[in-house]
C-alpha cells in the first residue's frame, strides 16, 4: 500500500519523537515522509502539489505533536489550502474517497492524563474527533490513530520500541478504523 507520511513538525531538529518516527517511517517501502514545515516554513502551500501528493497515495498520515490539545496551526492552514471544496468534498469533491487517513500524534503528557476520570478529562481519541469529522466529511477511511504518548519524557529504549511499531503500522496492509463513538 502505498503510504504519503505528511510531518508537521515546527522544529523536526530539536525533536525527539516525532524525528524518530518519521526516520523510522522513510525506511520502509512504500513510505514516502514529506516535512512540510521545511517544505512551507512561509505558510505558503503548493496545493496543486499537495493534491498530486495525495492522488498517489492509498493511505495518507498526518504526523505532528499534540500543541494545546491540537495539531500545529500548519495542519490548518494546510487542510484549509488543500482539501478544497469541488475537490475533496462537495460537489464532485472525491478525489480522496476511500482513502486511509491516518492520524500519528504525539503528545507530551503520559498516557494516564488522557482518560475521562484523570486530570484532561478527555481521551487522544476524543480530542482527534474534528479530524475524524473531517475524514468524514471527505470521504476518507479513518484508522484508528497511531499515539505515542509521554512525548516530553520519553526513555530512548521506550521510543526505539514506539518507532518500531509505527514503521509495522504503516506497513500493515489493512489497519482498523476508528468507530465513532469509541
Amino acid at each position: 500500500m502505498k503510504t504519503l507520511v505528511e510531518l508537521f513538525h515546527p522544529n523536526l531538529q530539536e525533536s525527539t519523537v516525532n524525528r524518530r518516527l518519521a526516520e523510522a517511517a522513510n525506511v520502509k517501502e512504500n513510505v514516502t515522509v514529506r516535512n512540510l514545515y521545511e517544505l512551507y516554513s512561509d505558510f505558503k502551500i503548493d496545493v496543486e502539489e499537495e493534491k498530486r501528493q495525495l492522488l498517489t497515495a492509498e493511505r495518507i498520515v498526518l504526523q505532528f505533536p499534540m500543541y494545546w490539545y491540537s495539531s500545529p496551526a500548519l495542519v490548518k492552514q494546510w487542510e484549509d489550502a488543500v482539501l478544497e471544496y469541488g475537490w475533496a468534498y462537495g460537489t464532485n469533491g472525491n478525489q480522496l474517497k476511500n482513502k486511509e487517513l491516518l492520524i500519528a500524534v504525539t503528545p507530551g503528557a503520559p498516557a494516564e492524563n488522557y482518560v475521562h476520570n484523570g486530570p484532561f478529562k478527555y481521551t487522544v481519541h476524543d480530542l482527534l474527533r474534528p479530524f475524524q469529522a473531517t475524514s468524514n466529511l471527505i470521504g476518507t477511511r479513518f484508522v484508528k490513530p497511531f499515539v505515542v504518548t509521554g512525548a516530553s519524557s520519553i526513555q530512548a529504549d521506550t521510543l526505539e520500541q514506539q518507532a518500531a511499531a509505527y514503521a509495522e503500522y504503516l506497513s500493515k496492509e489493512q489497519l482498523e478504523l476508528l468507530g465513532d463513538y469509541e
